[in-house]
């Protein structure tokens, strides 16, 4: 497994503590506010924000369907339509779709372990709304133009990472 932390180098084969370490450290604001881990077959999740306000996404590699994860309840603060703004960019998110560091964390280590998804959280294919717009690495820096509508995914090259568009 692979993780890649916006403004930092990759790291395979990690530990679940540097992978904890590097989710726990993520802010909406600051030069880390998004990160993904990959498995060797391509599959990924991902997380935008940091601290009480995140994004969970993943995306099967075998299929090519994204999805978002959303729990049962509303968030108690942020209404449907709530703009999460952070380094990619900025998404309005459902009520239902915003998560703290800690669930973030639950997923990541479940996803690195190769175990089930916990079961208060729940994934809405979002593959037919958001396409095939990635957040890449870009030397020159964020290049999303439809952020808000699409899926974000990280790609390194040039030594950093930072978001654009691949439509």
């Amino acid at each position: 497994m692979r993780v890649e932390v916006e403004g930092r180098p990759p790291i395979d084969e990690l530990t679940a503590p540097q992978l904890q370490s590097a989710l726990r450290n993520l802010r909406s604001y600051g030069p880390s506010s998004f990160a993904s881990l990959t498995s060797v077959n391509g599959d990924y999740v991902q997380v935008a924000g940091g601290g009480v306000g995140c994004m969970i996404e993943r995306r099967e590699a075998s299929t090519g369907r994204h999805f978002r994860a959303f729990r049962d309840r509303r968030h108690p603060v942020f209404s449907d339509g709530t703009i999460l703004s952070f380094g990619g960019g900025k998404i309005p998110l459902q009520s239902d779709e915003w998560f703290n560091v800690a669930d973030v964390q639950d997923v990541f280590l479940t996803f690195l372990n190769g175990l089930e998804f916990p079961e208060a959280i729940k994934w809405r294919d979002m593959s037919a709304l958001l396409g095939s717009v990635k957040i890449s690495a870009q030397a020159e820096g964020p290049k999303l133009g439809r952020i808000a509508t699409v899926p974000m995914r990280l790609r390194r090259s040039s030594g950093s990472l930072s978001a654009s568009s691949t439509a």
